[in-house]
């Protein structure tokens, strides 16, 4: 998969409902047993809540997909949370959102938006990133170089991961697929075919916080 969202670093969200609150806990995870852990987890923690109701999805094409509502109505809980999930495309992540009831009842259509509104609340307080599947290309080039091939990487929007100056410029960039040929194409012509280039392996990356981030698959 070219492109992908999911969770870097989770996060909590509430909101509040004609008194009853509903308290979202977002995690980042790489397996169900990741996720089951943490559900038992929010279940303890939370222990005297009315509903602990839970979401979550893994795999880059949502492989497995699992959602409770823990006694509240069927489908007004978590399967509302899923389709946020599923909606905002975001993968490998899971969330809890804990009722403590408020003496009010909200209908099956309240409880709807009420789950899915603390979904988005949680990830809106955690961090999401879009990994991007790509190869970094290290360059190789004399002084004379330099300047052409960082002119090109500014005019391609590119990351660039290191440059090491040494009796030679090395430089390695970020590539995605649709990238290679063309910008391999550019530094050839740029420097008439004086460059040395070779790829790395596959990796998938992210800016977070400004900095490149790289995630070896």
């Amino acid at each position: 998969m070219e492109r992908y969202k999911t969770v870097y670093e989770g996060g909590t969200g509430e909101i509040i409902e004609k008194k009853s609150r509903f308290i979202a806990n977002v995690i980042p995870i790489s397996s169900e047993e990741e996720a089951l852990i943490f559900i038992e987890r929010m279940r303890k923690q939370y222990w005297d809540a009315t509903h602990n109701c839970f979401a979550y999805v893994l795999g880059l094409h949502n492989e497995l997909a699992r959602c409770s509502d823990d006694g509240e109505p069927p489908r007004t809980a978590g399967r509302p949370m899923l389709d946020v999930l599923l909606g905002e495309g975001i993968r490998n992540t899971a969330v809890v959102v804990t009722r403590y009831f408020g003496g009010t009842l909200l209908g099956t259509g309240g409880l709807v938006r009420a789950y899915q509104g603390a979904a988005k609340e949680g990830l809106k307080n955690s961090l999401v990133i879009e990994k991007i599947y790509g190869r970094p290309l290290t360059i190789r080039t004399d002084y004379n170089g330099i300047g052409k091939i960082q002119y090109l990487i500014a005019q391609n929007g590119l990351s660039t991961l290191s440059v090491e100056y040494t009796d030679l410029v090395v430089i390695q960039v970020l590539l995605t697929p649709q990238e290679e040929a063309g910008f391999t194409k550019q530094v050839l012509e740029a420097t008439n075919g004086k460059a040395g280039m070779n790829f790395g392996d596959p990796v998938y990356f992210a800016d977070i916080n400004g900095q490149t981030t790289l995630f070896p698959e």
